[in-house]
């Protein structure tokens, strides 16, 4: 016999189908309300929302228990069927049975917001809302809303807590939430709670085999539908991992742990981050959407004129491989001559940046998960700071720094403001920060002297890595994480948050084990969806450690400055390797790292994609296209190309006879040829390889 709420369900899954789609909208400045409140004793027991098409439908229900759950279809199919909602808490019952619906209220908003920099200089925000408040029928009369915000590509909600009697704390020990998927599905993900934190390669398996898996995790399903389960707006909270529920297509939300009982521990009123499903046609749709950001509060740090995208080189592909070390001696990477070096050639090639590693006191010794050597505003003796920042100035470069915590965030909380009052004070702009130890390994001290540790996304380091962004915003610093939290659309309410890492970077190609040729085109529709990464592109020696090989071809390392974002991109290899390669290189120093408009043109998960941009200062496009170990050929119309306006296309594409796996991985053809809007490019992808295009645009 079915539970009655799932009959109500039923219901209104079945109604869902028969929601007008497809309907046009103007955006505009637009905002409604409207509130529900049942009759005198009556409760109601399911209540449903569309989205503005009509596409999407989301439907909350309580059963005979007073157990609350929730639902989705699209254009008729059932993505999630009836899900759980609720906590478990360490100090009292559990948030899950006697919950009756106690008021409703809808809201619609269709408006347009600027971002200072990113893939699109407009974002459209065109959703509706769905407030349910829930009442507790029993003692002790607790009350949750639960909030859904639907677009026309995917559903955010969160659970809203009001102040608690006496402003008592809330002790989360677990949500309860769940994700019951309604269908079979291919699923991409990469393990949770494991000791190197996001840093391993994606798993491609059916739903139900699953394990416990960070997010965000991609799904295509036996219709193809692809959805992608990720979160917003984690702020004051842990951060959400999933785990199969027993031998079915259900998911649970798993918060990271902390280093004391509760997971979470908050004082009312407060909200949880939101809970994400974009849900569209294809892969290259999962991309395409605004979602995460629109669920963000707006930027609160104003006039940000002072973060500026841009490209940089930097004293690190050498340590990586080997050849210099960040401790110093006789291997010392950052010194004022080699430093020089770089500052040099990033002048005479149009780069603004470098990056310099192993320039402050701390490295000497055994720095890993434990940085309390570490010193912020202290160079070494072989480190001239102000000759440095003189010199830079005077070629017209800015130094990029490095603060590497080994771990230790206590000991670098204590010293953020001399660590950015050192960066302003010498002309650094952006500080890329690190956080170099094992999962559940950070280092935290409180006042009291008591000593623990913490998981880089438990609710602690949150909000850490959030009190090193706002302080940095006090002096004007951008912030390039690594070894971070994860992404969750944060950088619309803190633009400073340029970049992160995340997930296996160009480091993970020098060593053994490295990146297969497939992991770029899974990171588009997987760790792309968060947000720009510091992926580190651009080896074109194609040479790791101990003289090893990439496992890409030369044209792929260019395609990947279009494919995977950052606004602050990396030129990874040395100046003497770069040499080497001029022709390819002339990309690089001509690819944009600042957009106005981005288009995906074709993708499959972990196969191949093709990624258009549009740059942000002038009316030239960027393609990049790339595949995984097979050789493809790809076909795009140029459609996204201004109508009467004439282009150069500038390609740069693998050789016939290009494979990664030989010694033709550098094997390339540059070539130009006039080109229009309408149209079609062939893209012929070697094995492992890819292809690069700047469109230049004529004047009219």
């Amino acid at each position: 016999m079915k539970p009655t709420h799932l009959l109500a369900l039923a219901a209104a899954l079945s109604a869902s189908a028969a929601v007008a789609q497809d309907k046009p909208t103007v955006p505009a400045p637009v905002v409604t309300n409207e509130t529900i409140k049942p009759q005198a004793a009556a409760a109601i027991p399911s209540v449903t929302a569309a989205s503005p098409d009509g596409s999407i439908v989301v439907t909350l229900a309580t059963d005979g228990e007073g157990h609350a759950s929730y639902a989705i279809t699209r254009k008729g199919e059932t993505i999630v069927a009836p899900s759980r909602l609720g906590f478990l808490f360490t100090d009292a019952p559990k948030l899950d049975r006697h919950l009756q619906i106690a008021k409703v209220t809808r809201a619609a908003s269709d408006t347009n917001w600027t971002q200072p920099w990113g893939e699109w200089t407009t974002i459209r925000d065109n959703h509706n809302e769905l407030r349910v408040h829930l009442q507790e029928t029993s003692a002790p009369g607790r009350t949750l809303d639960v909030v859904f915000r639907i677009q026309n590509d995917g559903v955010g909600f969160r659970y809203e807590f009001p102040e608690q009697a006496g402003g008592k704390p809330v002790n989360i020990a677990e949500e309860l939430t769940q994700f019951a998927f309604a269908s079979d599905a291919t699923a991409w993900w990469k393990p949770a709670f494991e000791w190197n934190r996001e840093e391993y390669l994606y798993n491609r398996t059916p739903l139900r085999a699953v394990g416990t898996a960070a997010t965000p995790i991609t799904l295509k399903l036996a219709s193809g539908t692809h959805v992608a389960l990720h979160e917003a707006a984690l702020i004051d909270y842990s951060g959400m991992s999933v785990a199969k529920v027993g031998d079915s297509n259900t998911l649970k939300a798993v918060l990271t742990p902390g280093s004391g009982a509760p997971k979470v521990t908050r004082t009312g009123p407060f909200t949880t981050p939101w809970r994400t499903l974009i849900i569209t046609d294809d892969a290259p749709g999962l991309y395409m959407s605004h979602l995460e950001l629109n669920l963000n509060e707006p930027n609160k740090l104003g006039d940000v004129s002072w973060v500026k995208p841009g490209k940089f080189v930097g004293v690190w592909w050498n340590m990586i491989t080997g050849k210099w070390s960040w401790a110093t001696g006789p291997k010392h990477g950052a010194t004022t001559a080699n430093v020089k070096t770089y500052i040099d050639f990033a002048s005479a090639n149009r780069i603004p940046g470098v990056l310099v590693e192993g320039w402050n006191v701390g490295w000497d010794g055994d720095w890993f998960g434990n940085g309390n050597a570490m010193q912020f505003d202290t160079p070494t003796p072989d480190f001239n700071a102000a000759e440095l920042m003189r010199y830079a100035k005077a070629k017209g470069v800015y130094l990029i720094g490095h603060n590497e915590t080994g771990g230790s965030a206590s000991h670098y909380d204590s010293q953020l403001d001399r660590a950015f009052g050192y960066a302003r004070d010498h002309g650094i702009p952006v500080v890329k920060t690190g956080y170099v130890t094992d999962a559940a390994e950070i280092e935290r001290v409180d006042p009291d002297g008591s000593q623990h540790r913490e998981w880089h996304e438990g609710q602690w380091m949150v909000n850490h890595y959030l009190r090193v962004v706002t302080t940095a915003a006090k002096y004007h610093v951008a912030i390039d994480a690594h070894e971070p939290v994860k992404d969750t659309g944060l950088r619309r309410t803190y633009p400073n948050w340029v970049s992160r890492e995340g997930s296996r970077g160009m480091e993970y190609n020098s060593w053994p084990g490295k990146n297969p040729p497939e992991h770029e085109a899974n990171l588009v529709f997987t760790r792309m969806l968060e947000g720009p990464m510091d992926f580190t592109p651009g080896v074109l020696s194609l040479k790791g450690s101990d003289d090893s090989d990439l496992l890409s071809t030369e044209a792929k390392q260019l395609a990947l400055y279009v494919l995977l974002y950052s606004p602050v991109a990396m030129a990874a290899d040395t100046p003497e390797q770069y040499a080497k390669h001029m022709p390819a290189f002339q990309f690089i120093r001509d690819v944009p790292t600042d957009w106005s408009d981005t288009r995906v043109l074709n993708g499959e998960v972990g196969d191949y994609a093709t990624i258009a941009r549009q740059d942000r200062k002038s009316n030239d496009w960027y393609l990049g296209s790339v595949t995984d170990e097979n050789a493809r050929t790809l076909s795009v119309s140029l459609d996204f190309l201004d109508a009467g306006r004439r282009y150069t296309a500038q390609i740069y594409r693998d050789a016939p006879d290009a494979d990664y796996r030989t010694d033709k991985r550098h094997a390339m053809v540059i070539e130009t040829r006039p080109v229009k809007r309408g149209d079609t490019l062939s893209l012929p992808l070697a094995p492992g390889g890819g292809m690069a295009v700047r469109f230049v645009a004529a004047k009219k």
